[in-house]
């Protein structure tokens, strides 16, 4: 049985959605996991999964929140080599830029990405949350 971490940070709850139809899709192929807040992940924990979804709404100029999530990804990063990954997240503004920096970034750190990231503006529509149950399904 797969075992996968869907972490996440959401200031409005949109991007906690998001998380539970990743967890849920993920349960659905028969997976054990665990959802999470960033503030309840850390690098120690990365080698306990077979994969790990990340989620984190755009923030300021396009970035991932500064104070609890990204110290967490950061610590991470060293461990994403061959570890098979999946990004999701919302947005308010801009036309996804912060997704695609993170997706270079963890590619660049050697990182598998398991499918396409999934990102919404605002809350998550039907076609969002479905997306993000497919991103879950991938990770199995």
């Amino acid at each position: 049985m797969s075992k996968i971490a869907v972490v996440y940070w959401s200031g409005t709850g949109n991007t906690e959605s998001m998380a539970v139809k990743v967890a849920e899709g993920a349960r659905t192929e028969g997976a054990e996991v665990i959802c999470c807040t960033a503030a309840e992940f850390s690098a120690d924990m990365m080698d306990n999964f077979d994969a790990i979804a990340f989620g984190c709404p755009s923030m300021g100029s396009e970035q991932l929140e500064e104070s609890e999530f990204e110290p967490m990804f950061s610590s991470c990063e060293p461990k994403l080599t061959g570890k098979k990954i999946a990004l999701f997240g919302s947005y308010g503004w801009g036309d996804g830029e912060w997704m695609r920096n993170w997706e270079e970034s963890c590619i660049a750190n050697g990182a598998v990405l398991a499918c396409d990231s999934v990102i919404c503006n605002d809350a998550p529509d039907t076609d969002a949350e479905a997306a993000c149950v497919n991103l879950g399904k991938a990770l199995v």
